[in-house]
C-alpha cells in the first residue's frame, strides 16, 4: 500500500480516533480506506459486468457515491489536505472526510443523492465536539448555507483551500 501511495497510484484516508484536532496526531496508521488518484482506475477495479454497466450508463445509483466520494478525495489530496474519515457505531456517525481551517474542524459529507445529512448535523449539533462549528456538504446542489453547513455541486471541491482561506466568507 505504501508503495501504491508513494508512486502516486492511491490516497490513502485515514480514520480519525475522534472528531477532534489535531487531524494528525488523532488517527490510528491501521485503518483507513483508499482512493484512487485515477477514478478510471477505480472503475477498472470493477468486474466486467459492472464496467460494462457503467459504459451503458446502468446501475449508476450502485456505484455513484463511492464514485463521486473518490473525485472529491482526490480533489482534496490535489489542494494538499491529508485524507481523514470517522465512523462510530455508538452513536452512529459516518463522515466521508475532514479538513480544518485556521480554527475549527470541519466535517465534509459527500453525497451521491438528495438525502439527508443525519451525521454531519449530529457533528455539528453536538456538544461533544467543540471543534466543529460547520461543516461542507458536496452534492447535487447549488451554493447554499442553512446556517450549520454550506452546500457545494462537486465540481466546486477542488476550491475548497481558497474558499477556506477566504476572510470575508460567512463564519457561523
Amino acid at each position: 500500500m505504501e508503495w501504491l501511495a508513494d508512486a502516486g497510484v492511491i490516497n490513502v484516508c485515514y480514520c480519525l480516533n475522534l472528531p477532534e484536532l489535531p487531524l494528525k496526531g488523532n488517527y490510528g496508521p491501521k485503518l483507513y480506506k483508499i482512493c484512487f488518484r485515477d477514478t478510471g482506475l477505480l472503475v477498472a477495479s470493477l468486474d466486467e459486468e459492472a464496467q460494462e454497466d457503467l459504459r451503458a450508463n446502468r446501475n449508476l445509483g450502485t456505484y455513484k457515491g463511492a464514485i463521486y466520494e473518490n473525485i472529491v478525495g482526490d480533489m482534496l489530496v490535489k489542494q494538499g489536505y491529508q485524507l481523514f474519515y470517522y465512523s462510530s457505531d455508538k452513536p452512529s456517525i459516518e463522515m466521508d472526510f475532514f479538513v480544518r481551517d485556521a480554527d475549527s474542524l470541519i466535517p465534509v459529507e459527500v453525497k451521491a443523492g438528495d438525502g439527508a445529512t443525519p451525521s454531519l448535523n449530529n457533528l455539528i449539533k453536538s456538544d461533544k465536539y467543540p471543534d466543529i462549528k460547520y461543516g461542507i456538504k458536496f452534492g447535487y446542489k447549488n451554493i447554499g448555507f442553512n446556517g450549520r453547513f454550506y452546500t457545494f455541486p462537486y465540481f466546486m471541491a477542488f476550491m475548497l483551500r481558497r474558499f477556506l482561506s477566504d476572510e470575508t466568507r460567512q463564519i457561523p
